[in-house]
Formats: C-alpha cells, structure tokens, sequence
C-alpha cells in the first residue's frame, strides 16, 4: 500500500486562507489525510489514516554549531518558537527552503521544526536577504534560539 506524501501547497494554501479570512483556526479531511492548520503557535498537524511514515532522521553531527554571540540580538534575528528538531527543507532530499543569499518574503517558509513529530512551518516575520544561518539541517534547537538572520 502506497503512502501519501505531505502536501505542503495545501498547507501553506490553507493558511493563506486562515489570513485572508481572519479565523483563527481551518480543518481539511479527505477521510484519508486530515490537515488542521491553526494561528497564534498553534501547530499543524497531518494526520493520516494510512500506515505511519517513518519519520525525518539526521545523521548525527559530530558538534553542535555554535552560534555567534551577536545573532540572539540582531534585529533580524529569527527565533525559535519551540523546542524542537530544525529541518532546512521540506523532506529528505529536496530542495532547501532558503540558502546563504536568498531574498525572502515576509511569511515565507524559511525551514521547518518538528516537535512531537508534528512539522510546523518557521517564517519570515519580515522581507529581506538570509545572511545567515545558524543551524544545520537535523539540528536540535531550543525555544528562543536563533535560527537564522535576515537583513
């Protein structure tokens, strides 16, 4: 039995519509998948009712990266909301979210963190260029941490 891929445009399409029509929280169920996307750090959560996927695993890195003392309190600092595994792309083997470089939007997706194996989606809260990023792809992180900059 095949098992279904995580839909991240239906996600970020249903969020788009929790925006643009001010609720505060939106459910999807197919019977087969069931998507609840809610605001205010609430978590999305997918669910399906087909066998579990075995969830992202990182090869264990030999240090944890240090971050610099200065990035907690740079203004464009992007923090994070939980504790949790961070991942820079939306499964194993696709593309990051973001790189060195790239000019992001505010409210894009800039990774993803899992807690409780539920992914929830990090953003921008503001437009601008990544200068840096401070956490590697299976990294831990800590509430409050600083995950990446953008200038």
């Amino acid at each position: 039995m095949a098992t279904k891929s995580f839909d991240s445009e239906l996600v970020r399409s249903l969020a788009e519509l929790l925006d643009q029509t001010n609720l505060t929280e939106i459910e999807y169920d197919t019977g087969s998948v069931r998507i609840r996307v809610a605001r205010q750090g609430m978590p999305v959560a997918m669910h399906h009712a087909l066998p579990a996927v075995p969830a992202m695993t990182a090869a264990p890195t030999a240090q944890p990266a240090t971050i610099p003392d200065d990035a907690a309190g740079h203004p464009g600092a992007v923090t994070s909301p939980m504790v949790g595994v961070a991942y820079l792309s939306p499964e194993p083997g696709a593309a990051k979210f973001i790189e060195i470089g790239s000019t992001v939007a505010e409210g894009q997706t800039v990774m993803l963190i899992e807690a409780m194996k539920t992914f929830n989606p990090i953003r921008a809260p503001r437009g601008g260029k990544v200068t840096r990023i401070l956490v590697t792809d299976g990294q831990p992180v800590e509430f409050g941490e600083p995950l990446v900059i953008v200038e």
